[in-house]
């Protein structure tokens, strides 16, 4: 198993661990993203599971609820991870031409760590990233152009109700690096 893969199934594995954790009364709790619920958090991961099916002429069958969907995403992106032929195919992105792996990596593997975060916020879980998770996309949003973060920041760039990033929530330079981060992101800390 490659990097890319082993990193997105320790990150499934985590992710997973808080959908499972969800009670049914919570679902309908408010994440940190203003417009979701907690439900609304597991769909969007669901749904850019989806998305990066399509460059590998691959998709998702309707489940009936949040883990079940999130299951049966996993197992197809697990798949395209572990096709050597699915996981090089090349296709445009709005972040330039990529391998389906390079896509997976930088889009919901990612995601999958920051809507974590959300969905512990939303249902009292534990709120901890992984401190190797918290370095690299430390790393990444630290590294993204000022032109290209006020896009991310700005409501419907991506295309119609899309929203990347919120606002950069003010904290203490000295403050711990998984709060710069996620204020960094729009997050409260």
């Amino acid at each position: 198993m490659g990097e890319i893969a082993e990193r997105y199934r320790r990150r499934a594995e985590a992710f997973e661990r808080k959908v499972a954790a969800v009670a049914p009364d919570q679902w309908a709790n408010q994440s940190p993203c203003v417009k979701w619920t907690a439900r609304d958090v597991v769909e969007h991961i669901v749904t850019m599971h989806g998305v990066m099916l399509i460059p590998v002429f691959r998709k998702l069958e309707p489940a009936d609820d949040p883990l079940s969907a999130f299951q049966e995403a996993r197992a197809a992106i697990e798949d395209v991870l572990e096709d050597p032929v699915a996981a090089l195919t090349e296709s445009d992105t709005p972040g330039g031409r990529m391998t389906a792996e390079q896509h997976i990596d930088q889009v919901i593997s990612d995601d999958l760590v920051l809507h974590g975060w959300d969905l512990a916020r939303a249902t009292g879980q534990d709120e901890t990233i992984e401190p190797v998770d918290i370095e690299r996309l430390w790393a990444t949003a630290a590294a993204i152009p000022p032109d290209l973060m006020a896009k991310y920041r700005t409501p419907g760039a991506f295309g119609e109700g899309i929203e990347v990033y919120g606002a950069e929530v003010p904290v203490a330079p000295d403050a711990p690096l998984q709060d710069r981060l996620l204020a960094l992101l729009g997050r409260q800390p």
